[in-house]
Parts: structure tokens; C-alpha cells; sequence
């Protein structure tokens, strides 16, 4: 193997050895030999953010006079590249490093710095482009890394979560309205109760992804704000008053979401308690994906020995021993999802709890944390919708079948000869292995007419008494 040329980079501590083609500098080289933890480093989305940041951030410092325009343009071209992932495989820090995220800044600033040297016919390593000075200018780790948290993951939540969300939303809602005549045998406690229409049961589960959309897309109000411009501790020093207005005017004009500065600065760097919102609105999602594929998976349980009362579309073989069999694995993906965004905001949750004085110190795996829920709920979503939902089909026949047979079926009884005699119907059902319907004709509890109506199964999906109507 050709061994590894390297160039001597020097920093405020002293000299580092860089490989020679990389477009880091010292301090990220410091960080990679301090942290060999996971081998996991931030998302690229993060970095398309913070590049985001800074190629807005020399914008403003040109525009206000404190950064020479060549310099600015070559930042700028050097940003860009960033932004479009052309240099994703620069970004080497581990996940696991300065809860503020500086090594990860700084990593930033020296790519964009050296590639900016490279830019303008330099080598890299130079100084002409200064990863602090010039690159870093009006900035700190402290408000850089938050916000960049706030962009990237408004984005992703804009531009993948909600998108897919809503349509499964329509898959669900579609379903509800195809299957909104088929009534079937509605379950509490596992066991039979009164019936249901599939619609209504769709319905539920459409109006559950609906909620999460609008819960989400409140929480976002959060994200929203940007600590960008309070530097170290809050308080902007070393910062033009008017930078963080002008930075964010072209973070948003950028990106196409309305970002504004922190009304308090002190607030936006001590604490995360946005990210934790948005993760929490997450969870609820998770929970909400956990209800709806469990149901569909009990519901087309079988196909012959279970409930079999819709039939979820075939993807792929389901064993390596038993020819034929077809597990509902759609479901199964997003029940592992959903385990693990709650566990996702169980992290961030006491991440968040880290807001020691004027900064949190728990911002990487939190950022992490978070754009994986978010990607993953996204990913998901979609997979669900298009491979297991939209196929979705009813079995009509098993529906009606069931439901005659179900001891539940006395409850519109009650009303008209009482609870006590209801009750001693259904244990005679149970007990002789006739129906509701045949127990109480041979009773004639009823004349057969009445009868007839009351123990009609779609009647019992709507509201009424039946000797009141």
C-alpha cells in the first residue's frame, strides 16, 4: 500500500499533520484523532445547511463593508460546492465530539476556506482565505450549529416528511370512502363488539395522520427562529447589529422559508426546547404509525385462520421454510420506524435537559437524532403508502360473516327488552352456538319485523335507539 503524503498545517496549538489532498484543516484533523467513537458523522443535509449559513453570512459581511468582495465571491463558489454535495466526503468529524459542535464548524470553515484557496490558484493551507476570519466572520459555533439544526431539519420536514404524510393522509382517506358501505364487526379489548363500517375504521386512521400533519407543522413555528447572531453566549459580540438580519433575510430568501432572527438569544442557545417540541410531535406520529400498522396487520392476519378481513397486497415471500407464506413486512417496517423515533426523542429529550448556562452541550446526537426521525418517518411513509396501502383490499364476504356471528350483536337488543334478559340471550348464543338473531327469534322476544331492524348491522353504525325511532 503507497503511504499517505501529508502537509503541515499550523493552529493556535501548534503544527498538525493534514493528508495532502484533503480540503480540511488542523482542527478537524485534531478532532478526528480525539474522537474515534461511532464512525457516524452528521447528516449530509446538516452540512448542506451549515454551508447554507455560510455562504449567506459572507453575503451580509460584504454587504455591511467588513468582508472584501473577492474574497466573499470565492467563499461564496467554495459554499456552493458544499451545498450541492460535492464535498460530502470532506466532512470526517464523529458525531461523538464538542457538544457545541465545533469541531464540525470548523471543519466547515476549512473546507470552504481551502477549497476557496484552491479556487483562486492557491494551495491549500494558505491563509489568504482564513477559515476564522474570513469564513467564520460574525459567527460562532454557538449560534451557527443551532440554527443549522433549524434549517435542516425545517427543510426536511417541508420538503420530505409533510409531503409524504399527506399522502398517505389521501391513500387513507381514499380507502374510507371506497370501503364506507362494507360493515364489519368493530373489536374492543380484542373482543367482539358492535359493528363498524371499514370506512370508519379507515377514517380513524386517516384522521390520525391528518392530526400528526397539523401537530407537526405547529411545531415548526419553532424552527422557525434562528439564533444566528448571538455568538458566543448571546449576546453578539464581535457581530454588527445589523448581520443576523441581513444573514437570515438570505437564508430565507435562499431557502424559500420565512426564518427569522430569536427574539431572545440567550433563550435560542441555553436551550433546545424547539428541537425537543418538533421530536415530541414526532413521537406522537410514531405512536400513531405504531396503531395503524398493527391494526392492518391483525386485520389481514390469516389469510384462512385469522381475521382476514382485508387483504394486504403481496410484496415479496415471507419464509425461507413454509412455500406460499406472505408476512404483512410493510407493517413490520414501519413498526421498527416507529421504536425507533421514540427512541430518537427519549435521546433528545435529555439532550435537551443539557442546557448548562448560556449553551447546550448535547447539540450533535441531538441534531442526529432528529434528522433521522424526521428522514426515516418520511422514508417510511412513502414506502407504506405506495406498497402496502393504496393495495389495500376488503373482503367483504369474511365481514358480513363475522359479524352475524358475534355475541355483540345483543347490545341493540338491550334497549328494548332490558340489559338482564340481553345478557341471558348472549350466554345462551354462546353456550348453544347460535346466533344472536336465531336465540332471540326462538324467544320471540320480538315481534320479527322489529327484530329485523334492530339487529340490522348497519343501522348499528349510526347513532339511534331502535324503540325510539
Amino acid at each position: 500500500m503507497a503511504t499517505q503524503e501529508y502537509r503541515i498545517e499550523r493552529d493556535s496549538m501548534g503544527e498538525v499533520k493534514v493528508p495532502k489532498e484533503a480540503y480540511y484543516g488542523a482542527q478537524t484533523q485534531r478532532a478526528v484523532e480525539n474522537f474515534p467513537v461511532s464512525g457516524i458523522t452528521f447528516p449530509p443535509r446538516f452540512i448542506h445547511a451549515l454551508a447554507l449559513i455560510k455562504h449567506a453570512a459572507s453575503t451580509a459581511n460584504q454587504q455591511l463593508g467588513l468582508l472584501d468582495a473577492k474574497i466573499g465571491e470565492v467563499i461564496r463558489r467554495a459554499a456552493t460546492e458544499v451545498m450541492e454535495g460535492k464535498l460530502d466526503k470532506e466532512f470526517v468529524v464523529d458525531i461523538f465530539q464538542t457538544g457545541s459542535g465545533t469541531s464540525t464548524n470548523m471543519n466547515a470553515n476549512e473546507v470552504i476556506a481551502n477549497r476557496a484557496l484552491e479556487l483562486t490558484g492557491k494551495e491549500k493551507g494558505g491563509k489568504g482565505v482564513h477559515p476564522n476570519d474570513h469564513v467564520n466572520m460574525s459567527q460562532s459555533s454557538n449560534d451557527v450549529i443551532p440554527t443549522a439544526i433549524h434549517v435542516s431539519a425545517l427543510e426536511a420536514i417541508q420538503k420530505e416528511l409533510l409531503p409524504a404524510l399527506k399522502q398517505l393522509h389521501a391513500a387513507l382517506k381514499k380507502k374510507a370512502q371506497e370501503y364506507d358501505r362494507i360493515v364489519k364487526i368493530g373489536r374492543t379489548h380484542l373482543a367482539d363488539a358492535t359493528p363498524i363500517r371499514l370506512g370508519q375504521e379507515f377514517g380513524g386512521y386517516a384522521r390520525q395522520i391528518e392530526l400528526s400533519i397539523e401537530r407537526i407543522q405547529s411545531a415548526c413555528g419553532g424552527l422557525e427562529e434562528l439564533a444566528l447572531g448571538g455568538t458566543a453566549v448571546g449576546t453578539g459580540i464581535n457581530t454588527h447589529p445589523e448581520f443576523p438580519f441581513r444573514t437570515i433575510k438570505e437564508i430565507s430568501r435562499m431557502t424559500g422559508f420565512n426564518f427569522r432572527e430569536a427574539e431572545n438569544h440567550f433563550e435560542a442557545q441555553a436551550a433546545k426546547d424547539a428541537v425537543v417540541q418538533v421530536s415530541g410531535s414526532l413521537k406522537t406520529l410514531a405512536v400513531s404509525f405504531t396503531k395503524i400498522a398493527n391494526d392492518l396487520r391483525w386485520l389481514s392476519s390469516g389469510p384462512r385462520c385469522g381475521i382476514g378481513e382485508i387483504g394486504l397486497p403481496d410484496t415479496q415471500p415471507g419464509s425461507s421454510i413454509m412455500p406460499g407464506k406472505v408476512n404483512p413486512v410493510m407493517c413490520e417496517s414501519v413498526l421498527q420506524v416507529a421504536a425507533h423515533v421514540i427512541g430518537c426523542d427519549t435521546t433528545i429529550m435529555i439532550c435537551g435537559q443539557a442546557g448548562n448556562f448560556e449553551l447546550n452541550v448535547m447539540m450533535p446526537i441531538m441534531t442526529l437524532r432528529l434528522l433521522e426521525a424526521i428522514t426515516f418517518s418520511a422514508n417510511v411513509a412513502k414506502a407504506f403508502t405506495e406498497k402496502c396501502v393504496v393495495g389495500i383490499e376488503a373482503n367483504k364476504e369474511r365481514c358480513e360473516e363475522m359479524i352475524e356471528k358475534s355475541l355483540a350483536m345483543v347490545t341493540a337488543l338491550a334497549p328494548v327488552i332490558g340489559y338482564d334478559d340481553a345478557a341471558k340471550i348472549a350466554k345462551e348464543s354462546f353456550t348453544s352456538g347460535k346466533t344472536v338473531r336465531e336465540v332471540a327469534r326462538a324467544h320471540k322476544v320480538v315481534p320479527e319485523e322489529k327484530l329485523k331492524k334492530i339487529l340490522d348491522p348497519w343501522r348499528m353504525t349510526e347513532p339511534g335507539i331502535p324503540e325510539k325511532e
